[in-house]
């Protein structure tokens, strides 16, 4: 624990001592270029703030996996005027005798800000919508006298347990249904036919359309279909 509090205070006085020097040589270099009094003061804040939205935009659309191609643009143009504000004061330009191209790009540089802090704030805000939660439903109760919670709606509502039905007296039997046979093509008849002769050659009795249909290769169903034609 120490240990981390330890590393977590080296970050912060690192963090501090790089954005005060950062802070003052984009002071430096604004007075020098024609920026003074308050307006000097001005131009790091306007720095650091595009460095510090552009950062953060970009990590939000790299987390929700969408391009994130304009804020990494304007990540770069605050970070190029910041080193850039940096090198130019460590004796690599004469402060006295700025270059009239870097008055113009320092005085410019309000409204490149403003215009890509603008772009930054009102683009598509980016919602992570929760995980849908999967309810599981409890499993129903074995065993007897268990009641089926499946089937609970179609049970009708009632005040009380009805009373046990009586058997039916007389239970009606419902004779089977017959398949209707199915037609064969003229082939299969004539195919049919002929092991039936050869069936009753054998035998010396009539073929039977089951043994028919089983040399035949067909299913039990076509039974009756082979017996409409012997």
């Amino acid at each position: 624990m120490r240990a981390h509090l330890a590393r977590v205070d080296a970050v912060i006085v690192q963090a501090v001592i790089a954005g005060a020097l950062s802070f003052s040589h984009l002071h430096d270099l604004a007075e020098a270029a024609g920026q003074g009094g308050w307006k000097a003061w001005a131009y790091p804040v306007s720095v650091d703030l595009l460095l510090v939205a552009a950062w953060r935009r970009m990590r939000e659309q790299q987390r929700a996996g969408q391009p994130a191609g304009g804020a990494r643009l304007w990540f770069l143009i605050a970070l190029a005027a910041s080193l850039g504000a940096n090198i130019a004061t460590a004796g690599l330009l004469d402060l006295d005798h700025v270059p009239a191209s870097l008055r113009v790009v320092v005085a410019g540089w309000p409204a490149v800000a403003f215009f890509g802090g603008t772009l930054l704030a009102h683009a598509p805000r980016i919602v992570e919508e929760p995980a849908a939660q999967v309810v599981s439903e409890p499993e129903p109760t074995t065993g007897p006298g268990a009641v089926d919670t499946s089937r609970r709606d179609e049970l009708p509502a009632t005040a009380a347990d009805p009373a046990p039905e009586e058997p039916a007296q007389n239970p009606v039997l419902v004779a089977p249904t017959r398949v209707p046979a199915v037609p064969l093509p003229p082939a299969l008849i004539d195919r049919a036919q002929a092991l039936a002769e050869e069936l009753r050659a054998a035998t010396g009795q009539p073929a039977d359309p089951d043994a028919v249909r089983a040399r035949l290769g067909l299913p039990p169903s076509m039974t009756l279909s082979v017996a409409a034609h012997l």
